[in-house]
């Protein structure tokens, strides 16, 4: 409301001192005319003053006539950018529409797909890990079937496990956390993996770092995402950084590799559902994340490290200024 008044009041500001500077060359050609010993007769009479204010009313009305034409622009141009943020607003919320639409079809989707494929899971697990128990000894191409079967079938029990944990409604628990305690436990989880791969994981925390309002098994999920997907894209015998520091009003933690990175193109998607660049993923991963730290009022991005790896960086609100009005 106020910077529509202030546009308002732009418009007719312009009109009014296009009038007074043509009041101004009005007054400066009448003093020239004077100072040229100019003079307007008629009947013999010197109207030398009348024709002057003539001259001078001419250019303050065609002064005020070109603010009019200023204003009209200015109006133009002002009401083009409105028309374009409430064309991008419109573009934004149908945007957010589908997503909400897809959000609910795919949360149909695994429900069914997770009711009928479960428990047939369960079955050919169990039976497969039956067979292996009554095979021979000497009998490794069987066990390796075996093995083969029951892997595959973790795998897309892990597939189906993402589709619900992306499709099912978040319920937070927030509570004010400790980020080192986050930040041990997702080490802790995650030590395995790293260690697969003789990846060092260097830890670089601020000591005085404030709690976060936060789900602390939540945010424990996407670090580990994250560090998993360091772990993968960082070759053997390299390092992994997890750091975290206060900036203004929220914490930022970032988990770099030492991999090839997320090209620039592809950082805009990187977070869509389905997107992804391996062979064998399903693109829920960073879509699951992203899903989690904006339930808790955060952002999560993606840029490049350092080393000419992928830095992901988690920006969740600090807990202080609630903690302290509680206090």
């Amino acid at each position: 409301m106020g910077k529509r008044e202030d546009d308002k009041t732009g418009w007719c500001r312009e009109r009014w001192l296009g009038m007074a500077g043509g009041l101004l060359v009005g007054g400066m050609d009448a003093l020239l005319a004077m100072a040229l010993g100019i003079r307007f007769m008629a009947d013999e009479q010197d109207v030398t003053w009348l024709g002057l204010g003539f001259y001078a009313v001419s250019f303050a009305l065609t002064g005020y006539l070109f603010g009019l034409v200023l204003e009209a622009r200015r109006r133009e141009r002002r009401q083009a950018v409105v028309i374009r943020e409430q064309l991008e607003t419109v573009d934004a919320t149908r945007a957010r529409l589908a997503q909400s639409e897809k959000l609910a079809a795919l949360g149909q989707l695994a429900a069914a797909v997770a009711h009928e494929v479960r428990n047939a899971f369960a079955v050919i697990r169990s039976s497969a890990q039956g067979i292996t128990e009554t095979l021979p000894e000497g009998d490794t191409e069987g066990r390796e079937s075996c093995s083969f079967i029951v892997a595959e079938i973790d795998r897309l029990t892990n597939v189906v496990n993402s589709l619900l944990s992306f499709a099912r409604p978040l319920r937070l628990a927030p509570r004010p956390v400790d980020v080192h305690e986050l930040l041990d436990h997702a080490q802790l989880l995650a030590r395995q993996e790293l260690d697969a791969k003789q990846i060092r994981l260097v830890r670089d925390a601020g000591t005085r770092l404030p709690p976060i309002e936060a789900d602390s098994d939540l945010v424990v999920q996407v670090l580990l995402d994250l560090l998993s997907n360091a772990a993968q894209a960082t070759p053997p015998g390299s390092e992994v950084r997890l750091e975290a520091q206060a900036r203004a009003e929220e914490v930022q933690i970032e988990v770099a590799d030492a991999g090839p990175g997320v090209p620039a193109d592809l950082r805009s998607r990187i977070f869509d559902p389905f997107f992804t660049t391996r062979d064998k993923g399903t693109g829920l991963g960073l879509a699951v994340a992203r899903q989690i730290v904006e339930a808790h009022r955060g952002r999560i991005e993606v840029a490049e490290a350092p080393s000419g790896g992928a830095c992901f960086r988690v920006s969740l609100p600090a807990a202080v200024a609630e903690t302290g009005a509680a206090a």
